[in-house]
């Protein structure tokens, strides 16, 4: 019987959390005691992989997990930490409302591409499982995301040119550790078909790596962009606390002012 408004459900009924419960006397995380278990003998990335997937990581999803973290967590003045400073210096008691003023400027152009990529390599992989050759797949793909006016997620960067120094590092160690599979192999072709499709190379930036190792992992495409914010809020959290020792916040407010010129809105006609 379904339970009376503002009565608790059955637990039959009762939706569930997998995650954590907290008891008088512990807290049990996936199953394990934080005390006991976890705090002492895991590192943070191992627990985040265990808060995310419900499962311990393997040697090679540890190594990776925490190589990606590092490798996306800091890349200088980008928009997403300039509007952190710029949300500290208004509000300097505000911490936390400058880091999230940061993350949610994480979208595709700046920070959240690496979703898009997984998305991207998960439908091509689809094609490939269905008997079509992966350079063929990569090369449909590109032409018809250029016939519609997309971009490929995960290729061009404003910076990195000819190529991405952090996309190379990763595809160097998924090479090494022997763990660069079907999706990275997909990335690759993409790199050229884009190249073909444009007449010109185009940098892969770091999110195409990024989601293509972690699928190779065996990681969930929805999982992919919980990376790059996860890691960028560390960086945002370093910047804000050099905000408050070196303040830049107002100082990029003012150049933003100096760098865009003010042009008067005409006057209606009054025929």
């Amino acid at each position: 019987m379904s339970a009376a408004r503002g009565d608790a459900p059955d637990k039959a009924e009762a939706p569930i959390t997998s995650i954590s419960q907290a008891y008088p006397d512990r807290v049990e995380v996936r199953g394990r005691d934080l005390t006991d278990d976890l705090m002492g003998s895991v590192s943070f990335t191992e627990y985040f992989h265990l808060l995310l997937t419900g499962r311990e990581p393997t040697g090679d999803q540890r190594f990776f997990l925490d190589l990606l973290l590092v490798a996306i967590a800091e890349h200088g003045l980008m928009p997403s930490n300039v509007a952190a400073r710029m949300t500290l210096a208004a509000d300097p008691a505000s911490l936390q409302g400058a880091v999230a003023a940061g993350i949610l400027g994480s979208g595709p152009v700046i920070l959240g591409a690496s979703e898009s990529c997984a998305r991207l390599l998960e439908e091509a992989q689809k094609r490939v499982d269905g008997g079509a050759d992966p350079a063929a797949v990569a090369a449909d793909l590109a032409r018809a995301m250029r016939a519609s006016g997309e971009r490929v997620p995960g290729f061009g960067h404003p910076i990195h040119r000819p190529v991405d120094p952090r996309a190379e590092r990763i595809l160097e160690l998924a090479d090494a550790r022997d763990v660069s599979g079907r999706h990275v192999r997909l990335a690759r072709c993409l790199r050229e078909a884009v190249a073909e499709v444009s007449g010109r190379p185009l940098t892969m930036n770091v999110a195409m790596p990024i989601a293509a190792v972690m699928l190779d992992l065996g990681y969930a495409a929805s999982d992919v962009k919980a990376v790059p914010i996860l890691a960028r809020t560390a960086g945002l959290l370093a910047h804000l606390a050099e905000e408050r020792e070196r303040p830049l916040g107002l100082l990029l407010a003012h150049a933003a002012d100096e760098a865009v010129a003010y042009e008067r809105t005409p006057e209606p006609d009054p025929g």
